[in-house]
């Protein structure tokens, strides 16, 4: 993680509480995921999305790979946005994903997104979703690394 973010004071619990409203409640195609925000802080946050048949390929068992997707851009985004001194008044849209899908997700999604670097205008969040796979183990499914743009 940057430096400079650990030297921020804590996450303000308003703030957090917001994010998580906006997510599970506010947000459209978010809460519509199911999605929940299991932790959050100064340059880190936790997502999940509970494993839903509607959420699967044909196969009727595999997630499809544009909920991980989702799950780790907007993961990367918020962390970004935590960064901000006043996360509320602040937005980051994505400017660059990369995504690079490990193996089948066929269970529960837990993703974190981490700030690498916090710029004054662009900061990069590394990504990564774990799942339930075919041998009923918990793994890294999605990898990635994305690029935002902050506005302050």
């Amino acid at each position: 993680m940057d430096d400079e973010i650990e030297d921020l004071s804590p996450l303000p619990e308003e703030a957090a509480a917001m994010v998580e409203h906006a997510i599970e409640q506010e947000h459209g195609y978010l809460s519509w995921l199911g999605t929940e925000v299991t932790a959050i802080e100064r340059g880190k946050i936790v997502l999940t999305v509970p494993y839903d048949e509607k959420l699967t390929n044909s196969d009727g068992e595999t997630i499809h790979g544009g909920v991980a997707a989702t799950l780790i851009d907007t993961a990367g985004g918020i962390a970004q946005q935590t960064c901000i001194e006043n996360p509320l008044s602040s937005s980051a849209a994505t400017v660059n994903l990369n995504v690079n899908y490990l193996r089948r997700a066929t269970g529960d999604l837990r993703a974190v997104g981490e700030v690498i670097r916090h710029g004054g205008t662009i900061g990069v969040s590394d990504l990564r979703v774990e799942s339930q796979t075919p041998d009923g183990n918990v793994r890294e499914v999605v990898v990635g690394q994305g690029s935002y743009r902050l506005f302050r």
